[in-house]
């Protein structure tokens, strides 16, 4: 490949900036002769901190600039947080790959003893179903807060803004007993020692496209589009496609009460009377398994539904999963959420 300089545009947080540099270490390992230059751009999510996303409205907080960037030339490429990522894109721009996901799921956090460096030695609060009667739980997502609150309703969830070291360093304050981030950001940044308990999907579904990253650039861009197709992971791919289908479906953003985790499971092998049997289940050794969820924001009302299908089949899987959401009320609940425009403080539900 000829020698090129690429423009990736990125948010300027820690943990965009170590995804942006991620990328652009795997891109340089295949094309050496690369010169790969970051641009860091403020979102308007970045911009508005002291207003709950709920309340702000909207998609596309956090990556709005950025794809106006690309489309003046600015960037030729940009990195982003999946789960950031709307399911609509603007004229002349894509979705081009979607990488390796990192762990899905929520991280647990409360505050502990340091012992040497940054390692946590003792904690008072030790998991979950250890939180006193009346915790503050910080947490910046509707979804989060509405699972918490459908299992403990006593709990006083109040908002949490800002990069993962300035909601750390609240935590560290006595702000909060506990609060609760997305495990891959934690990890990735080199603070898993902090977690301490990582969340199952049982009591937390994750995010549509927690954990994962993707990459966006023109759609006639050929040099970039080929520049960054060896990064896709089809397997991530798959499940993410399949959770954004869902999104799609219930009109949904960042911002409001929605969870989906797709994954791939392996079937095991059954008994086979011939050649041809041997093949098919060859061909057919994994299946995709997704569940959703939509919760109003004051955790008494949680559907759920699940879904399993052929990963051929993704997207039609997703959009399965949110017409049963739909159809056993979701609706009715994101209407509600969409027309207050509301929030949960100490529980209760505020406009």
């Amino acid at each position: 490949m000829a020698k090129k300089k690429v423009i990736i545009g990125t948010r300027g947080s820690k943990l965009a900036l170590w995804q942006a540099e991620w990328v652009k270490s795997e891109l340089l390992k295949l094309n050496p002769d690369l010169t790969i230059e970051l641009n860091k751009i403020k979102t308007t999510g970045d911009k508005i901190l002291d207003v709950p996303l709920a309340k702000v409205g909207g998609k596309g907080l956090f990556v709005k600039e950025i794809e106006e960037a690309i489309l003046r030339g600015e960037a030729g490429l940009a990195v982003h947080s999946m789960k950031d990522v709307p399911t609509d894109f603007p004229k002349g721009l894509h979705l081009a790959v979607i990488c390796k996901r990192e762990d899905p799921r929520d991280a647990f956090i409360t505050a502990g003893v340091r012992g040497q460096g940054s390692v946590v030695s003792e904690r008072k609060i030790k998991s979950f179903k250890e939180l006193p009667n009346g915790a503050v739980v910080g947490t910046s997502s509707l979804r989060r807060s509405c699972q918490m609150l459908s299992i403990r309703p006593d709990l006083k969830i109040e908002q949490l803004r800002g990069n993962l070291d300035t909601r750390l360093r609240k935590l560290d304050e006595g702000q909060f007993d506990a609060i609760i981030l997305a495990a891959a950001g934690v990890k990735r940044l080199g603070w898993a020692e902090r977690i301490t308990e990582v969340i199952e999907p049982g009591i937390s579904l994750p995010a549509i496209g927690q954990g994962a990253i993707g990459i966006e650039c023109r759609v006639d861009d050929e040099f970039t589009n080929k520049l960054i197709a060896p990064l896709n992971n089809p397997e991530t791919s798959v499940c993410v496609r399949a959770e954004r289908a869902c999104l799609k479906k219930l009109e949904g953003g960042c911002q409001v009460p929605i969870a989906a985790h797709a994954r791939l499971i392996s079937h095991k092998p059954s008994a086979v009377s011939s050649q041809e049997d041997a093949e098919r289940q060859t061909l057919n050794a994994e299946r995709l398994v997704m569940d959703g969820l939509v919760g109003s924001v004051s955790g008494d009302r949680i559907i759920k539904s699940h879904v399993e299908g052929n990963p051929k089949d993704a997207e039609p899987l997703g959009l399965k999963l949110a017409e049963d959401l739909l159809s056993k009320g979701a609706k009715e609940i994101l209407d509600e959420v969409y027309g207050k425009n509301i929030r949960p403080v100490n529980g209760k539900i505020v406009s």
